[in-house]
């Protein structure tokens, strides 16, 4: 028998997820398998799935396999409807507006976007045009293909389309990766795969969102396209539901409700810096305060370091060549000799940076006096002001700031300690964030990056140590591959706001490099010299970005403990003006934070604007009010009030107005 032959009579077992095997004849494709196990899988199919890797439906198979079948149900489909709708952008594109250049069009979280390169700029009326005729190329069902093709064929075909950026990217393909070309059509494109058997598979629910600028390859030297940005859902129900949740988030913006409520703002001269306001620092100091309870309770000590340290710390720590272009430098100054006066240190002389973490500064208390394995676990914490040189194109209000205000801290322990310290930290985290309205809390295990300090033997160690403590703490986690910090592995703890949006704030970081290249110290049982353990961990993360997560979580309506005006009292006529000011005297001496109003305007409208405002009560005082010694109580965003006398009034938003950690106390 020939060798052609016998691979014309070969079969592979085929393991399907149901744990059942089939054999079919090599060279199966996903579909003809989708199509022997019912017509209805073969309808639903999107793609395959080969041992785990995602492929098109139509790729052979001939090698015994694990193949599922992708439908619009899986995990995977989202990801595939959008690589799809990316080409289906950029194929509307180039149907409407012939000339323009395509460069790359990558899937995004909930979405998708594709640069284009074109003289003329795309305007917003533009994308309801070029929306159209993507509902019209799904219409027409385009059937699409694979091909393999030769380098120097791919580059000189596209060259010749007036196609420079494609053929630009070709060529940078490495040598041993196949150059593959998908048509929709007769359109083609560029693609690495997989993608639906046709456009109609897309689907309709899709939408163009946004215009915006992008340099090709992220570079600014070079040229400038046109990127346009778009979303695509499984169905109608989900596009809907997420351009409700988009709708509701801009509602929510930081931004837009700082200048509102009178919060903080930002200005050129200061670029990534925080302007807070009288409003905005009763809530940063409210926060403050309340995780620095939590932290004494748990037995941590507080300290200071300086903002400015000299780079030695930076570059023995490995910080120096991880992070040396985000963080701020300037030279050391030395007394010059002549009458001019102080001059610049020269090349070579010392150069100093401002902090832009405080692990280095915290390992310098340590080691300042000699420490015993009785002494620890060591609990350090700082309110510690960083500065990070951000780029300008990615400041994003509190989100994203140069200068930061972390609650930071490290604990120095013996390897002993590290199971039971982790648990501490991860039950006081998660009481803090329950206290703070946040339940729904995802846990990943981020593992050792590719540029790491620390070779894989102390890696090893530190990641099963690690992974042992978050078992030990009962909590379900995930596997973030390669994302862990340079020093040492971390547990990442992303918590869910409002309205399902993720925002990664807490950390837990074990090391055990920094405490060797800064050469802390600790004596042991044996009286020798052990190396600590060091965690690094955070709660809140930076305190700016988090008030920035809790406004957005809460609209802006803040429960009463951190409400910047807790009450307003606003008079009905100026009968009452005496009252009212009473009234807020005794919200004071109650230790509320209160607002007097008794300008000369209608009810109605004192109560829309301190609604406006987002103040979380009102009090509303007239004269029937002020014979009665009673207040109205208005209560944001419910329309009912309830008259109260004074005295029960102030008990119970007294009550109400406590942290959440003192309301538990018993009294």
């Amino acid at each position: 028998m020939s060798n052609m032959t016998a691979s014309l009579n070969k079969t592979v077992t085929i393991s399907l997820p149901d744990g059942s095997t089939r054999d079919y004849a090599s060279g199966v494709t996903g579909l003809e398998i989708a199509e022997s196990i019912g017509a209805g899988l073969a309808k639903a199919a999107l793609a395959v799935k080969i041992d785990d890797k995602l492929s098109d439906l139509d790729e052979p198979i001939h090698t015994d396999s694990a193949v599922a079948i992708v439908t619009k149900k899986d995990p995977e489909a989202l990801e595939l409807i959008r690589h799809d709708a990316a080409h289906l952008l950029a194929m509307a594109v180039q149907e409407l507006y012939p000339g323009t250049q395509v460069t790359i069009g990558p899937v995004i979280e909930d979405g998708f976007y594709y640069d284009f390169a074109r003289n003329e700029p795309f305007r917003p009326e533009d994308l309801e045009r070029i929306e159209k005729r993507m509902k019209e190329i799904v219409s027409r069902d385009e059937v699409t293909r694979r091909e393999i093709w030769e380098r120097p064929a791919a580059v000189s075909h596209f060259r010749n389309m007036g196609e420079q950026y494609k053929a630009e990217l070709i060529e940078s393909i490495p040598e041993d990766e196949e150059i593959k070309i998908y048509y929709h059509g007769t359109w083609h494109d560029l693609c690495r795969g997989p993608h639906l058997m046709s456009t109609g598979k897309i689907g309709q629910a899709f939408k163009l969102t946004k215009i915006a600028g992008a340099y090709w390859r992220g570079d600014a030297r070079n040229a400038q396209l046109q990127r346009i940005y778009g979303t695509a859902w499984r169905d109608d129900k989900e596009l809907k539901a997420y351009l409700r949740r988009i709708e509701e988030a801009e509602k929510r913006d930081h931004r837009r409700l700082g200048r509102e409520m009178d919060l903080f703002h930002f200005q050129e001269e200061a670029q990534g810096s925080v302007f807070w306001h009288p409003n905005g620092y009763v809530i940063y100091n409210q926060l403050e305060a309340y995780i620095r309870r939590k932290l004494q309770k748990a037995d941590y000590v507080e300290v200071k370091t300086p903002q400015l340290l000299d780079s030695k710390f930076w570059e023995q720590s490995g910080h120096w060549s991880k992070f040396r272009e985000n963080m701020f430098v300037v030279p050391d100054e030395i007394p010059s000799t002549d009458e001019e006066g102080p001059v610049l240190s020269g090349e070579g002389d010392k150069l100093m940076a401002l902090k832009p973490m405080n692990c280095p500064a915290h390992v310098q208390i340590f080691k300042n006096q000699i420490r015993s394995y009785r002494d620890l676990p060591i609990r350090m914490a700082e309110f510690g002001c960083c500065h990070r040189n951000e780029p300008h194109g990615a400041l994003h209000g509190l989100m994203r700031v140069r200068q930061m205000t972390q609650d930071d801290a490290h604990i120095f322990c013996r390897d002993d300690q590290v199971e039971d310290e982790s648990i501490r930290f991860c039950n006081l985290l998660y009481s803090v964030y329950e206290e703070l309205g946040f339940t729904d809390i995802v846990v990943k295990l981020a593992t050792r990056p590719e540029v790491k300090a620390g070779d894989d033997s102390v890696w090893d160690r530190a990641e099963a140590a690690l992974e042992a403590a978050v078992q030990a703490a009962g909590l379900p986690f995930e596997i973030n591959p390669g994302e862990g910090a340079f020093y040492g592995p971390k547990l990442e703890f992303v918590l869910r706001d409002a309205i399902g949006r993720d925002w990664q704030c807490g950390t837990l970081q074990l090391d055990f490099v920094i405490p060797e290249r800064l050469d802390a110290t600790y004596t042991g049982a044996d009286g020798n010299k052990h190396r600590p353990a060091m965690l690094h961990r955070a709660i809140l993360g930076s305190l700016e970005r988090f008030i920035g997560v809790l406004i957005e979580h809460h609209a802006g309506r803040f429960p009463l403990w951190l409400a910047p005006a807790q009450v307003a009292v606003a008079t009905i006529t100026s009968d009452a003006d005496t009252y009212a000011q009473d009234v807020a005297t005794a919200c004071k001496e109650a230790g509320l934070r209160v607002k007097l109003d008794i300008r000369n305007e209608k009810i109605n409208y004192k109560v829309r604007e301190h609604s406006h405002q987002k103040v979380p009560v009102i009090l509303v005082v007239g004269q029937r009010e002020m014979e009665s010694r009673e207040v109205s109580v208005r209560r944001l965003g419910i329309k009912e009030q309830e008259t109260l006398a004074l005295e029960d009034a102030l008990t119970i938003l007294k009550a109400q107005a406590l942290p959440p950690d003192l309301a538990q106390e018993p009294t």
